[in-house]
């Protein structure tokens, strides 16, 4: 049986789309193997798995590697029907989520990039363009608790989750309690539960990480 189980994550330990196939992982009750890559020196194993785009994150299922963040939490879902579900099995409910998660890949998290590579009055515009779309989502996502866990409240947590060490590096407020309540409450509340708290990167750690990409995402945008 263990054969046929054998699962194992090729992934960074910041990366927010590794972080959510992790929250997948631990939500079904998988056993996995994690392998944490050095991106200036792939292993061979990610480029024999990821040969045309080389880079993490890699999900491997008995041998057979699985690409892409969307792709590989729909591949869990699906494969492993034990455990909560992560997406909705009714078809209406489904595509509502979906649409959801595509705005935050199309959308939402285009413009929280443009924070990163901004100063002054240019960075204080991608802010208001962030809280706007975040409060879009509030008033149009369908309801949600921040106990559960499918796929808008993995997005939301692995997204916002860390917003404190993405405010005390950029000195810009991401999440903010009064532009969007309910989120703010919902993403406080999924902090505290046991598997996010386990794969959430540490504070300092991060800062530390994140200090040095929003040196390098300033200067190239001078170059």
């Amino acid at each position: 049986m263990a054969e046929e189980n054998n699962v194992i994550l090729h992934g960074t330990w910041a990366s927010l789309f590794v972080k959510r196939v992790e929250l997948a992982l631990k939500i079904k009750g998988i056993a996995y193997e994690y392998v944490e890559e050095d991106l200036s020196n792939k292993s061979p194993h990610l480029l024999k798995y990821n040969p045309v785009l080389k880079k993490v994150l890699v999900l491997v299922h008995n041998d057979k590697p699985i690409l892409e963040g969307f792709l590989i939490l729909e591949y869990i879902d699906e494969t492993w029907k034990t455990g909560p579900r992560i997406l909705p099995q009714e078809p209406y409910e489904r595509a509502i989520i979906r649409f959801w998660a595509n705005y935050f890949v199309q959308h939402l998290l285009p413009s929280t990039a443009k924070l990163w590579k901004s100063t002054g009055e240019e960075q204080e515009k991608a802010q208001e363009e962030v809280l706007e779309k975040i409060r879009f989502v509030e008033e149009g996502i369908p309801e949600i608790q921040g106990n559960e866990l499918g796929l808008l409240q993995i997005l939301l947590v692995t997204t916002f989750g860390s917003h404190k060490a993405y405010e005390d590096v950029l000195g810009v407020k991401i999440l903010v309690r009064e532009n969007t309540p309910l989120l703010y409450l919902c993403v406080t509340s999924l902090n505290d539960l046991p598997a996010v708290k386990e794969i959430c990167p540490p504070h300092d750690k991060l800062v530390s990480l994140l200090k040095i990409y929003w040196q390098i995402a300033l200067e190239s945008t001078t170059d």
